[in-house]
């Protein structure tokens, strides 16, 4: 009897260790908990902290934990026999700092009159300091600067828009903002989700940024990734390779 028991439990623990879990988990950091990278990189999964750095996400036994963010250094758990009977998880993250290269604060005199004053120089004055109202906004680029250019002017009859309007210039700069705002995302898209998406997903490194500009085309790429969180682009991501590796074997 003793021995059929003994059976019947290892046959539950074999099927509870086997199948999938929802575990709960919790992160604590020195820094801001919210938003941190949660993915099961053996089930492809992945989730991210609340403000409190809480999440949700389910595990087998054996299955590898990573934890990333911007701030932080990258964590990786094991989820072994503990973490799935308890059903809870505490991870403590350690701050990433980068070490700066030994540096001389302020300027070394010769004690040539002439040559250390063209050495030694003061602090900038700027219009803010003097107290001069001026536009302390997001600076525009080149584009948008010619763009308002093309479209502003004086007189009683302001031709310079009617002319650019008329010759096109107008559209042709407003399409060049257009494409440097879409690299623009995408620039940001990568440096932020790029490493993550291919610890879930393979694809040659080579082909990579390959994918990316495929990505840009799409007429959806503004509309699902501008403005979104991170989880939402990565899932917009996850389907644009789909089809990108559909392309490749055609």
């Amino acid at each position: 009897m003793k021995y059929l028991i003994s059976i019947f439990f290892f046959m539950y623990l074999h099927t509870a260790f086997t199948q999938s879990v929802e575990i709960i988990g919790k992160v604590t950091t020195s820094l801001d908990v919210e938003n941190i990278h949660v993915i099961n990189k053996s089930a492809q999964v992945f989730t991210t902290t609340n403000a409190f750095g809480s999440f949700r996400i389910s595990v087998k036994l054996n299955d590898t934990l990573q934890f990333t963010s911007v701030q932080h250094k990258l964590k990786e758990v094991i989820v072994d026999t503990k973490i799935l009977i308890d059903k809870e998880l505490e991870i403590q993250l350690e701050e990433l700092t980068y070490t700066l290269d030994e540096v001389i604060v302020g300027r070394i005199l010769t004690g040539d009159l002439l040559m250390d004053l063209g050495t030694v120089k003061g602090e900038p004055i700027t219009a803010k300091k003097l107290g001069i109202p001026s536009y302390q906004g997001k600076l525009k680029t080149q584009s948008e600067r010619k763009l308002n250019e093309a479209t502003t002017g004086g007189g009683f009859i302001p031709l310079n828009p009617i002319l650019n309007a008329i010759t096109g210039r107008t559209k042709q700069l407003k399409y060049q903002i257009k494409l440097e705002r879409k690299d623009d995302l995408l620039h940001d898209i990568r440096v932020k989700l790029e490493s993550i998406l291919f610890s879930i997903e393979t694809l040659n490194e080579d082909l990579r940024t390959d994918f990316f500009y495929f990505c840009s085309e799409d007429e959806n790429f503004i509309n699902r990734c501008k403005g979104k969180s991170d989880l939402e682009v990565l899932e917009y991501l996850k389907e644009k390779l789909i089809q990108y590796k559909i392309n490749l074997k055609k």
